[in-house]
């Protein structure tokens, strides 16, 4: 088990398939959240799925070929919508849900949770 702290969580998901998996869940729960789906309503979901796959690539240690806005940019028209820390926790719990429901386990889940929150503030442009 110690050589696992060797890899990157990207590694111990399962890779870039692992990656395109949970992304091409995902949407589909946040899509039928009405928590959230409201959000998404003049989206291009094959876009916002690459973004989404590309930036989870890197920021869980994989490949960096996230090419998008920052998280404070990329989010503000958002804020002039309502956006708020309830929102961010649906999309957490969304991606949480999508996880379990791939076999990932509780502590890989909560690396992914800790990674999520430390994108709170810029997504919420504080």
């Amino acid at each position: 088990m110690a050589e696992d702290n060797n890899l990157s969580l990207y590694e111990r998901l399962g890779g870039q398939a692992a990656v395109d998996a949970a992304v091409d869940k995902f949407y589909p729960k946040v899509l039928a959240d009405d928590r959230i789906n409201y959000f998404f309503d003049n989206t291009d979901m094959t876009k916002q799925s690459g973004k989404q796959k590309a930036f989870l690539t890197m920021a869980f240690g994989g490949p960096n070929g996230y090419t998008g806005m920052d998280m404070r940019k990329g989010h503000a028209h958002l804020l002039e919508r309502g956006l708020n820390d309830s929102h961010f926790d649906a999309v957490v719990e969304n991606l949480g849900n999508t996880l379990k429901e791939m076999g990932v386990a509780d502590d890989l889940i909560a690396e992914v949770a800790a990674i999520a929150e430390t994108t709170r503030k810029d997504v919420l442009g504080r």
